[in-house]
């Protein structure tokens, strides 16, 4: 085989490969004396077919059959010879395929590159750490019971107050016509609470039973029906009942109506809960100040192929995002031009990051084990109840659906070995410090 290195520009390489015709003959005559073994033709017995018979038959077919192994055999070893690891499938485009002429092709492929390990040592990172407080815990039970109230009709004709019950009767309508889904009959509403068009439930203030009310409210421009995004409505609004909200005591009553023997126990599974949100944010806080700076430290060419696939698949969200009007707030304004080179800028630092994370799980024998492959599938699977045998089933029978799960597993396995060689800094914060959001990385 003959080979002719043809680029040698950054990561791209490409070559002119030969293989001469008698090696391409030889292979063909191997595979066509396999196929006289076995191959059954009627009026021949099994194993005597004659080579003639089998040629004529079968000769094109083995042909393309021995071109295309001849390639495929060609260019992983020009690959294998040099030592190079391909970022992506190799181009390759035959230039002569002619029978009994030397097979000639021409390869074109872009490599990974050679990543230097960071000294992960020097590394200096603070890890933030925060406990549930006594103020939350007694919120969060606040919640509880807020969620178990109880309403008792008010029997006394007055005024509603902030807080209290309204069940009403009302017609939304849009320049005087009523519009679809905006008529409802014994709708509880809690007078200036959540859960309705802004400044709906704040007009039922100070509203009797029997009394009639139309107040105006505005649908917010982002409102799930786009008919009425944005748009100015009056709902006609008539008071039914009103109820107070009773709330249970926080006691062991309440606990067992819970199903639990003790309030102590209630407030235990709190804290335990809290403290798993606590620690899973405090975990992707330090990981993210870990990949600023692995990508601050670590600096290699990036394959460009790789960076253009991944810009595309995050353009194409952006886009989508876009015609859906659910485009991020930072975008707006922004010209194709200036949010293709922000996004671009995402997609190799991305492409980066995941080549440094990788060749740290290679240099280091890193990998996800078989019995973590398999919880994490049952865990995937457990999302479609009454469908998991089949969820497993196809992850079994597509290992690039699989490796949709080992990806993210290895990136946490690495990530923890990287964190164990750092000087990772403990310090307890404040809940409202844990979760203020992160200034962004340069």
């Amino acid at each position: 085989m003959q080979v002719t290195e043809t680029l040698s520009d950054g990561l791209k390489r490409a070559w002119s490969v030969v293989v001469p015709a008698a090696d391409i003959s030889g292979k063909r005559a191997k595979r066509l004396a396999e196929l006289t073994r076995t191959v059954n033709i009627p009026g021949f017995r099994p194993g005597k077919v004659p080579m003639s018979v089998v040629t004529k038959r079968f000769g094109t077919a083995v042909m393309a059959e021995v071109l295309e192994a001849s390639v495929n055999e060609a260019t992983t070893q020009v690959l294998t010879d040099r030592g190079l690891r391909p970022a992506n499938q190799p181009k390759v485009d035959v230039v002569s395929l002619d029978e009994d002429k030397d097979l000639e092709f021409k390869v074109e492929v872009e490599l990974l590159p050679e990543i230097a390990m960071p000294d992960f040592g020097k590394i200096e990172l603070t890890r933030m750490k925060a406990e549930p407080t006594a103020e939350t815990i007694d919120k969060a039970l606040g919640e509880i019971a807020e969620r178990n109230r109880d309403l008792v009709d008010i029997e006394e004709v007055r005024p509603a107050a902030k807080g209290e019950v309204l069940t009403v009767d009302f017609v939304g309508k849009i320049d005087g016509v009523a519009f679809e889904g905006g008529t409802a009959s014994d709708i509880d509403v809690e007078v200036a609470g959540p859960g309705f068009i802004p400044g709906f439930t704040e007009q039922c203030e100070g509203m009797s039973v029997g009394e009639a009310r139309t107040i105006n409210v505005s649908f917010p421009a982002e409102y799930g029906a786009k008919e009425l995004a944005g748009k100015d409505a009056t709902f006609d609004i008539t008071a039914k009942k009103l109820k107070q909200k009773v709330l249970p005591a926080i006691d062991d009553e309440f606990a067992k109506k819970l199903g639990f023997e003790e309030i102590a126990r209630v407030r235990d599974l709190i804290v335990q809960q809290m403290q798993r949100e606590y620690d899973q944010l405090s975990r992707a806080r330090v990981k993210r100040a870990l990949l600023d700076a692995l990508a601050g430290v670590s600096e290699f060419p990036v394959p460009e192929s790789m960076v253009e696939a991944e810009f595309e698949t995050i353009w194409q969200r952006v886009q989508a995002d876009k015609a859906q009007g659910e485009q991020d707030d930072d975008d707006k304004g922004k010209d194709e031009e200036t949010l293709k080179a922000e996004y671009r800028g995402i997609a190799t630092r991305r492409v980066k990051l995941g080549l440094l994370l990788s060749e740290i799980g290679r240099v280091n024998n890193i990998q996800v084990a078989a019995d973590e492959m398999t919880r994490a599938m049952r865990t995937e699977a457990s999302r479609y109840p009454g469908q998991e045998q089949q969820v497993l089933e196809f992850f079994r029978k597509n290992p690039q659906a699989a490796d949709s799960l080992r990806g993210p597993l290895l990136e946490e396995k690495v990530v923890d070995f990287v964190l164990e060689l750092a000087k990772v800094n403990e310090t307890t914060v404040s809940v409202e410090e844990l979760t203020k959001e992160p200034e962004a990385a340069a």
